[in-house]
């Protein structure tokens, strides 16, 4: 089995450090280390952590720089469990990566299990002999990424999502999407599919209470899950936006449901609002749906624009922040020790699954582009 989500104790003297000791151990830690480790950031990490990251982007992104390090023996993955796993899967068979905090989960990774993506093959392979094929996004476990492998599927992205649905219905007849149900139905509605060509399978429920005759009927089957962060978006966060600040264009992550994606003026992966907004005019303004630390980056960067989240409450990834920099300092000074924590392992078999389901995704991603 892959690593426990248990995290030991801090020893105190990392509890008891300050932002300024923290940060000068960090710096330490890191010349100590060399070229033998690279620490990637993801999007949402706080600034606290980023500033010490070599490379930020969105977990796909950052796995491939990753793998494109060989050199580096350890990888030190400031993002969540499922991304730390990918990058065991993508990475060098000598590459040893760590996830300074093993509690950073992700909650929509959690709302799939293997076992309840068994229990809906075996639901659908009941109800048709259609050819299924198994999407997942990137945002799931191994095992869930290994299953697609083992079962002629893919792993998509935000951003290649439609490519991947457009191969994958090709290959067959029908696709069976986990674990965001939003993901999912934003890209079939942009693709022309209408919402009866569309079923929802939810796993907290027993099999037989699920609609079958709309599985059976649909091209599309869809997992109920979702991200905690951006399901907090609504149309009535967008439509104040415009109300005070009239001409303001709003963007938003597919992640949102269906009637944000609709009210807004744009959606796409965390890499495509990045770009949209920085390749923006001057003056310009921004309202935008996705993780809060992202935003206020931007904000930070771009202060010619006006840039600000959707949410007035604030929405980070609560997961994401418990990578803080005591966790940084503890991981890295023990590998400069020649002590290694927090290493995240994937079983072999699903390394190999896994990898398989990734590599068909670049293979189809680099055909749609041609």
């Amino acid at each position: 089995m892959a690593t426990a989500l248990i995290q030991q104790i801090l020893p105190e003297e990392y509890g008891a450090l300050t932002p300024e000791e923290a940060d000068r151990r960090i710096a330490s830690a890191r010349e100590r280390l060399g070229d033998c480790v690279v620490i990637l950031g993801h999007h949402y990490q706080r600034d606290e952590i980023i500033k010490f990251a070599d490379y930020t982007g969105d977990s796909y992104k950052l796995c491939l720089h990753a793998a494109s390090h060989p050199e580096a023996d350890f990888i030190v993955f400031c993002g969540v469990h499922f991304m730390a796993e990918s990058a065991v899967i993508l990475g060098a068979a000598h590459q040893r990566v760590i996830l300074p905090n093993l509690s950073a989960g992700c909650s929509m990774a959690d709302m799939a299990t293997r076992t309840q993506v068994e229990d809906l093959w075996e639901e659908l392979s009941a109800l048709t002999d259609e050819r299924i094929i198994p999407v997942t996004y990137m945002n799931s476990s191994a095992a869930i990424k290994s299953f697609c492998g083992e079962h002629g599927g893919a792993v998509c992205t935000s951003s290649n999502c439609e490519a991947i649905f457009r191969w994958a219905l090709e290959e067959g007849d029908k696709i069976a999407f986990f674990p965001d149900e939003h993901l999912g139905r934003n890209t079939a509605l942009h693709m022309g599919f209408r919402d009866e060509d569309m079923a929802l399978w939810d796993p907290t429920i027993p099999p037989e209470m699920n609609d079958r005759e709309g599985l059976r009927r649909a091209k599309i089957v869809l997992w109920k899950g979702f991200c905690s962060v951006h399901a907090r978006f609504s149309v009535e966060q967008i439509q104040r936006a415009r109300r005070d600040f009239p001409g303001i264009r709003v963007i938003v992550h597919p992640e949102c449901r269906r009637e944000v994606v609709e009210a807004a003026d744009g959606f796409g992966s965390t890499e495509y609002i990045s770009r949209v907004i920085r390749e923006s005019e001057p003056g310009s303004q921004w309202a935008v749906g996705t993780e809060i630390n992202l935003v206020s980056r931007l904000a930070k960067e771009l202060p010619d624009r006006l840039i600000f989240c959707l949410d007035p409450i604030v929405c980070p990834c609560s997961t994401m922040y418990r990578i803080e920099p005591r966790y940084l300092c503890w991981a890295l000074e023990n590998l400069a020790e020649g002590r290694v924590v927090n290493e995240i392992t994937v079983p072999e078999r699903d390394v190999r699954y896994a990898k398989a389901a990734l590599d068909r995704m670049m293979e189809i991603t680099a055909a749609a582009r041609v």
